[in-house]
């Protein structure tokens, strides 16, 4: 690696969103079946906002770069159709939280998400600037946002694409994946294993052979050759607005979610 990469690696791996506690506290606080179904509605409506391409990976191709191009696209189609997985283990996870069948047809990718969106709409509605209508908080939203910036064409757009590439990938290796293992499986707190055909989402995006292992080593090397002194601010910039933003969504759910999943029953065990 060169090293201008080494320090944008490290400068992520150093941004507080990287280590972040969320998951950490989620194992911790074992929370109530509703408090989950709402922390589940702001992360899948996250994730389903980082996995379409848009117009990224043909400004690449626009401007050149047709490598970096070709590695975003495989990321692009790597993602494609893992909504309803997804929707699937919530709704498995909060089954088993339950301990009855709360969302009895887990293939009911729209009735899994409209529950959640309403167990979003009990513990967060009365945030300030929280969304009726979709259900996300101010820090989801802005979030969400980042990726917006993929319908653009124009280069500095492009280079902060290509940080903000960098940055998901990361944090989606090395802290989202691995925290939500943490808290849905190693915690024992569902009796959930990757082998269970519900958690199918989380196997195929765990460890060295899993897809987000895959993601990350494209978005390295397309950003390894395109730092450059033209290149390095927007692409930083571009890392940045998405570690800051993430780390906001992070900071209302475990205060507002995570907290919530406490009772009185529960501290005194």
């Amino acid at each position: 690696m060169t090293p201008a990469i080494q320090n944008l690696i490290a400068r992520i791996q150093n941004h507080r969103c990287y280590s972040h506690p969320i998951f950490m506290h989620w194992a911790q606080v074992d929370p109530e079946p509703e408090v989950i179904g709402a922390l589940f509605h702001q992360i899948q409506n996250f994730c389903a906002a980082t996995r379409p391409g848009g117009n990224f990976p043909a400004a690449l191709d626009l401007l050149g770069m047709n490598e970096q191009s070709g590695l975003m696209q495989e990321i692009v189609e790597s993602e494609e159709d893992h909504g309803p997985e997804l929707a699937m283990m919530a709704g498995h996870i909060i089954n088993r939280a339950a301990q009855r069948n709360i969302h009895p047809d887990l293939q009911d990718q729209a009735a899994i998400e409209k529950r959640l969106k309403e167990c979003s709409d009990r513990f967060l509605g009365s945030l300030p600037g929280y969304d009726p209508i979709s259900g996300l908080t101010v820090q989801a939203r802005a979030a969400i946002a980042v990726f917006d910036r993929r319908q653009r064409t124009d280069r500095d757009s492009t280079f902060k694409n290509m940080g903000t590439a960098l940055a998901l990938e990361m944090i989606s290796n090395r802290h989202l994946i691995p925290g939500e293992k943490l808290c849905l499986v190693d915690s024992g707190l569902y009796r959930a294993s990757l082998d269970e055909p519900e958690m199918h989402y989380l196997l195929e995006h765990w460890g060295e052979i899993g897809a987000e292992q895959m993601h990350e080593k494209n978005a390295i090397d397309a950003v390894t050759h395109l730092l450059a002194e033209e290149s390095a601010r927007p692409i930083t910039q571009g890392a940045d607005e998405f570690l800051d933003s993430l780390a906001g969504l992070w900071d209302v759910l475990d205060a507002s979610l995570l907290r919530s999943g406490y009772t009185d029953d529960r501290l005194a065990a």
